[in-house]
């Protein structure tokens, strides 16, 4: 017989998928939670959710538990050229600015965060495909990441049905896809070869990464998906995609979503009733005056209160007596302050810092090492590929600067060099998970 969760039970299951996998539950939407619960129990093979949320409770997560509940927790509610007035803005505004700026190095780079399984990130793709004839002449990376493995696999399996076109323009099947019967439909190779999946965590992991090909992005794509946050995870999320972007990049966010989260480092831009934000960092530093609309925002972060005052009167130290060591605050080293700036984002700034000192005799591997990814997030390829090429011959030995190295490599295209450093990481280290990955990747997209 089923029983019925009882409050204190919810509240701890909200609060598991909070701290693993960041989805906030809060108490008005204890029955989807609920309603997810059920529907893993049964996939673990209980019959009662709560004896499976004592099961659940009872030990770390694994990575099919964190599968199941994903798959059941979050909803894919998603269709090709979702919005599309935002795909015609992507067409008519956003593309030929970047294609202005990027006339040099031909490189375009788009991250459809929480892709959930695919129909975004293919949308992207298709849209580039039309509104660009040379596209051919460009290098175009276009990623696709979910929480939800099992959105992902069907992503990669190209294979939609009629409920995936509601909504779509005419042309699309027709151009595009290739019927198999039964209302499925098969993308087309050449499409589908433009996009890469893989799983990533919006809260848990770490990006801008190189790791997880998050850096240096033209454009991002999160949409209904910062619903699923609580407002301090949201904001967090957005100042991390901040970081992903190149200077002027662009970020799509739902309508709904905009006006629960803040976005310092972006200037909205509206066209034609549809408003996108451009990373503008210069935003960040502008005093903006205070408005009492706005006091719902508003976070200040005060230090603890210091009590200042003056005694009645001042006893003299006596000659002789034993003085107290006054401790000296010793300055930041220029390396410490060059990974300071890089945390929060300053790539510019630490790049800058870092290029003088690993100029001079005070700069190692580390600060190259560092130096490649500030210059990575940028976007500047081919400087990164010069010190990355400069600290894995400064640190022989260690597999990280290969991996980096090689890392850099495959963003240039450059596929058979960037196999041999993969190659070169796991002689050096065979337990390195990420060459693995990046090797087993690069086999599946190139062979």
């Amino acid at each position: 017989m089923k029983r019925s969760l009882a409050r204190s039970e919810l509240e701890q299951l909200s609060e598991l998928i909070a701290a693993q996998m960041g989805l906030h539950f809060p108490p008005e939407r204890a029955e989807d939670l609920e309603r997810g619960l059920d529907s893993s129990a049964r996939e673990f093979g209980f019959t009662d959710p709560v004896d499976c949320l004592r099961w659940l409770l009872a030990k770390p997560l694994s990575t099919e538990q964190l599968e199941i509940l994903a798959g059941n927790l979050t909803i894919g509610e998603t269709y090709f050229f979702r919005e599309p007035l935002v795909f015609d803005l992507l067409a008519k505004q956003v593309l030929p600015e970047l294609v202005q700026r990027h006339g040099d190095d031909r490189r375009l780079r788009i991250w459809s965060a929480a892709c959930c399984s695919g129909e975004e990130p293919y949308s992207l793709a298709i849209a580039l495909q039309r509104a660009m004839p040379d596209l051919a002449d460009w290098h175009v990376t276009i990623r696709g990441t979910d929480l939800n493995p099992r959105f992902l696999r069907k992503a990669e399996e190209g294979i939609f049905s009629e409920w995936s076109f509601r909504n779509a323009p005419p042309w699309l099947k027709a151009d595009y896809f290739k019927p198999l019967g039964g209302g499925r439909w098969k993308l087309s190779p050449a499409i589908k070869r433009m996009v890469s999946f893989s799983s990533l965590n919006l809260v848990d992991d770490v990006y801008p990464s190189l790791s997880t090909d998050t850096n240096a992005m033209d454009v991002i794509f999160c949409r209904n998906v910062l619903i699923y946050f609580s407002p301090e995870r949201a904001n967090r999320v957005i100042g991390q995609l901040a970081r992903c972007l190149t200077e002027g990049g662009w970020l799509v966010l739902s309508p709904s979503e905009t006006p629960h989260v803040r976005l310092p480092d972006f200037e909205p831009m509206e066209f034609g009733g549809t408003i996108v934000h451009r990373k503008d960092s210069a935003q960040s530093k502008r005093v903006t005056p205070w408005s009492p609309a706005e006091e719902e925002w508003i976070t200040p972060a005060l230090e603890d209160p210091v009590d200042w005052f003056v005694p009645d009167t001042i006893t003299p130290a006596l000659p002789g007596a034993d003085l107290a060591p006054v401790a000296v605050e010793t300055p930041p080293s220029p390396a410490d302050e060059a990974r300071d700036l890089y945390e929060r984002g300053d790539y510019a700034e630490a790049a800058a810092l870092l290029e003088t000192q690993v100029s001079t005799a005070t700069g190692g591997s580390d600060e190259m090492a560092l130096l490649t990814r500030a210059l990575a997030n940028l976007g500047r390829l081919e400087p990164a590929l010069e010190w990355a090429d400069r600290a894995a011959g400064a640190d022989k030995m260690n597999p990280a600067m290969h991996y980096l190295r090689a890392s850099i490599l495959l963003e240039l295209s450059e596929t058979s060099e960037a196999m041999l450093a993969f190659k070169r990481t796991l002689y050096l280290d065979p337990d390195f998970v990420l060459a693995h990955f990046s090797l087993a990747r690069i086999f599946h997209q190139v062979y």
